[in-house]
């Protein structure tokens, strides 16, 4: 089993201070056999499903998920980079030191039933600080750490005896400006691979930077048990489609083809096939069928949703959406929350993290208090992240109601809005 423990960032966007979330769930009883999840480790028994992070407009809950998604593209995206290239990390700008200062990212995940906490440092033009724990016991094992000297314009690295493989070759081959686990494992590092792994197939995150993907909603939908799936989700979600259909067309491109023999270039016609979706819609006065652009934009959200969410719930992956809530009915919404709490539809232990504005989720029979999060500003326009336990709320307080009254903050404070709308022309 994979869950994701913990995650801190600092100096990262509208972050300054470190930013510490935790999916660790408290000693509370309350939802314990549905919410959370057995770890198996002393020190962390119980993990939880899901948390939802609430707050204003502008608070830097966006920001979070950016967070999470940069250090992921930066394990596996920029691995590739070309030699150089500058990274487009983007450290607090409100702060002059902190505009010269490196950005910091740290995960804790359960892999295979071990902890492993990895983490690092960067600037726009190097890696500063790398490291890698990992918990086979109460004490953790190094497996490897490197640190930039300034002074010398070195890098120390250090290896445990816990890594194998020729470090050696890792350490040579590793570039100021790329991360040693993604360098080992271009270098075919079999040790480092599931850690690497973890970032690129087990965490899936949903953004405007990494948007829903048409195309592989199209591959999954291919397999006829999870088109039934699908289909019969959105029926009960109340969506009128009875059925998906891949239309499949071919087309003729020209493509330019360069004959190394005469060193010419040749304009040939090759042929291609598109593929789109379309929903076949039965009334008992008749039927049509439709095209993506003809369904309602919460119609294909759901629908994009649903797909990776099953497959999510099957293989224990771990799911971050920013606005989960766009464009779905709030009832929808807490379907959609009740999959991943529910142990006979998360067979895998998947986990799912979200951003929302609906306060209509601070609902004591859908969240734990610990599962509950709030992000807001401080005076220095910085983002700071809080639990709801931090506020030791009573069991049957009215969360929802506190919430709008500031109780927790989290809430935009407004002025008088209408006192600046201009009354028409003087």
């Amino acid at each position: 089993m994979t869950m994701l423990i913990e995650f801190r960032v600092k100096n990262f966007r509208s972050i300054r201070d470190e930013m510490v979330f935790s999916m660790v769930a408290t000693k509370d009883a309350t939802l314990r056999e549905t919410n959370t999840m057995p770890s198996g480790l002393k020190s962390v028994p119980h993990i939880l499903r899901g948390a939802a992070l609430h707050g204003a407009n502008a608070s830097g809950k966006t920001n979070f998920v950016r967070a999470i998604h940069y250090m992921r593209s930066v394990v596996v995206e920029y691995a590739i980079k070309a030699p150089g290239q500058p990274f487009s990390v983007q450290p607090f700008r409100l702060n002059a030191e902190t505009n010269e200062q490196p950005s910091e990212f740290e995960v804790t995940f359960l892999l295979d039933g071990v902890r492993h906490q990895y983490g690092f440092s960067m600037t726009r033009q190097r890696i500063v600080q790398e490291y890698l724990l990992v918990y086979k016991t109460l004490k953790p094992q190094t497996w490897f750490e490197r640190q930039y000297d300034a002074e010398t314009n070195q890098y120390q690295f250090h290896f445990g005896t816990g890594l194998k493989g020729p470090k050696n070759t890792w350490e040579q081959a590793t570039r100021p400006d790329s991360l040693l686990l993604s360098s080992a494992v271009q270098l075919n590092s079999e040790a480092l691979r599931p850690i690497y792994d973890w970032f690129d197939t087990h965490l899936i995150i949903i953004n405007n930077i990494r948007p829903k993907d048409p195309l592989l909603s199209i591959k999954t939908l291919k397999q006829e048990s999870t088109r039934q799936e699908v289909c019969t989700f959105l029926k009960a979600a109340d969506i009128s489609i009875s059925d998906i259909l891949i239309d499949t067309q071919k087309a003729t491109k020209m493509a330019l083809v360069f004959n190394p023999e005469n060193k010419s270039v040749e304009v040939k016609d090759e042929e291609e096939e598109n593929e789109k979706l379309l929903f076949l819609h039965k009334t008992d006065h008749g039927q049509a069928v439709l095209e993506a652009q003809d369904e309602s934009q919460g119609t294909m959200k759901l629908l994009y949703l649903s797909v990776r969410i099953f497959d999510i719930l099957g293989k224990g992956l771990t799911l971050l959406v920013d606005e989960l809530d766009n464009s779905l009915h709030p009832l929808l919404v807490k379907e959609l929350v009740q999959l991943f709490h529910q142990n006979h539809t998360n067979t895998g232990g998947a986990q799912l993290i979200f951003t929302t504005h609906n306060t209509s989720l601070m609902d004591h029979d859908l969240f734990r208090r610990d599962q509950i999060w709030f992000v807001e500003k401080d005076i220095d326009q910085a983002s700071c992240l809080v639990p709801l336990s931090e506020f030791a709320p009573r069991k049957n307080e009215a969360l929802e109601r506190g919430y709008l009254n500031g109780r927790y903050g989290g809430v935009p404070f407004l002025g008088d809005l209408s006192g600046v709308i201009a009354h028409g022309p003087a």
